[in-house]
């Protein structure tokens, strides 16, 4: 009997969502080409949000539709994609894209439409300084002025006095080139070296040449994805025996699965959820980060979890409070007055916790998360089982 009415008041539920029309939000993610297992993730991460939400009532009785487009990890094919969610499916906000490049092509085509953006890659420049084009874009991941932090600490911990620095030729490798290297002089770290490969480079020879005829006690390689491989296994095979650091762009299982023993010792900052059954019971969003790990490797299997699907999770988790109260004052058919008020609520965003730290939004902060709690230090090791995994060095609170 009880079953029965279990049923009875789901498919209510059910023909009560199907009967209104969905809040559509853009989805571009890069699902296939050189950032994939950075965009997987994030495209799974959002599948599975959108059957819990209609599952259990839609947002504010509606049901909710992610419209989701691969850009194939090509800046030109993310630009036209955000067009098309704006122009022909109407969408109430994107969430997206992955990598920093296509983040940075997308700001204009939503700033012209006043669409709110809320982006899953990393560059401070994405989201500052907040002037007319970027009071529309948000983001949920930790910039790299951030993590040069825990890198140059755990450098002068070490007794590094001198690092060398490789990293993609593009915005997120010259971002991080930029945000490290301000860091490490801060630190009285000399940065020796200094040099870029392409995301689809298949050798990098002459530059880890000429970075170790300077001899540096550690390297950075600032890329994201399976591609800052490259250079690691490279340095290895040419005999440098110093520290190798590498940013929070690789902290996915498909890196490990590349990279193999070469990148055992390696050293990176990450967000919390990369270590969630690591860390101190009394870390802020160790709940959250342990909900959202156990409820991706149900859906997906054991060991598929990524930091890069937190940032999926994270979006929604500030753009659902966002559209609850949006939709309290606005309706969507009134498409450009929703996505203005849209936008003002999620500037709103106060003490959201997601898994990768807790976010608090004002007109000059889009992306809200302190240092302290968005940010650990972590190495890559053999563990007992042999398997390769991420073990927690140190936290910052």
């Amino acid at each position: 009997m009880k079953r029965a009415l279990i049923g009875l008041l789901a498919l209510g539920l059910g023909l009560g969502l199907a009967q209104q029309a969905p809040l559509k939000i853009g989805v571009v993610v890069s699902a296939t080409g050189p950032a994939a297992s950075l965009g997987i993730p994030e495209r799974n991460t959002l599948v599975l949000l959108e059957e819990q939400v209609n599952r259990r009532g839609g947002v504010a009785g509606r049901p909710v539709q992610f419209v989701i487009i691969d850009d194939a990890s090509d800046t030109t094919q993310a630009v036209r994609a955000t067009r098309r969610l704006i122009q022909e499916d109407q969408v109430l906000a994107i969430i997206g894209t992955t990598t920093t490049p296509a983040s940075l092509g997308m700001i204009d085509p939503v700033a012209e439409a006043g669409v709110p953006k809320i982006s899953m890659a990393a560059n401070l420049e994405i989201v500052f300084p907040v002037d007319e084009k970027r009071r529309w874009v948000f983001k949920t991941p930790q910039t790299e002025q951030q993590m040069s932090q825990p890198i140059v600490r755990d450098m002068a911990a070490s007794g590094v006095k001198t690092a060398a620095y490789i990293g993609f030729n593009d915005a997120y490798g010259e971002g991080w080139a930029r945000a490290f290297e301000a860091a490490a002089r801060e630190a009285g770290i000399q940065v020796v070296a200094s040099e870029r490969f392409a995301r689809t480079d298949t050798s990098v020879a002459g530059q880890v040449l000429r970075i170790l005829a300077r001899n540096p006690d550690a390297v950075l390689i600032g890329g994201s994805g399976t591609a800052p491989v490259l250079p690691q296994r490279t340095l290895r095979e040419r005999g440098y025996r110093g520290l190798i650091y590498q940013t929070h762009g690789v902290a996915n299982p498909d890196f490990l699965r590349v990279g193999g023993d070469v990148l055992i010792g390696t050293r990176l900052p990450a967000g919390p959820v990369l270590v969630f059954d690591q860390l101190p019971p009394d870390f802020p969003n160790r709940q959250v980060a342990t909900s959202y790990v156990q409820q991706y490797e149900a859906r997906f299997g054991i060991g598929s979890y990524s930091t890069f699907g937190g940032h999926a999770f994270d979006a929604w988790a500030i753009l659902r409070p966002a559209l609850e109260r949006t939709l309290r004052r606005e309706q969507p058919s009134n498409l450009a007055a929703f996505r203005r008020a849209l936008r003002d609520e999620l500037e709103a965003t106060r003490n959201v916790v997601g898994t990768h730290g807790i976010f608090n939004m004002s007109p000059t902060d889009h992306l809200g998360l302190r240092f302290n709690e968005a940010a650990v230090m972590v190495e890559i090791v053999r563990d007992s089982s042999g398997k390769l995994d991420w073990k927690l060095l140190r936290t910052f609170r």
